[in-house]
């Protein structure tokens, strides 16, 4: 099954900056996974397994960082613009 992931990171600290980079990032070695980027959010776009499992990981690490914040939105379809 296609899913679709619009995510959203706030660390909670004054250099938050590179966290989110970095979260970024690592999303975007995965190669099976599309990862589009705005000034708002990022969308992630795969096959459910391979989006969640990616998911856990990378927020995983990302909450090494004390008071990290993560707002996720999950569709069970692929809604990836193909122009």
């Amino acid at each position: 099954m296609r899913t679709s992931v619009d995510i959203s990171y706030y660390p909670l600290k004054d250099e938050f900056l590179n966290p989110i980079r970095n979260f970024i990032d690592r999303m975007n070695n995965y190669k099976n996974l599309i990862v589009e980027t705005n000034g708002m959010s990022t969308q992630i776009f795969g096959e459910y397994e391979e989006v969640m499992n990616a998911l856990s990981s990378e927020i995983k690490k990302s909450f090494e960082l004390p008071h990290s914040v993560f707002i996720i939105k999950i569709v069970n379809a692929d809604l990836q613009k193909n122009d």
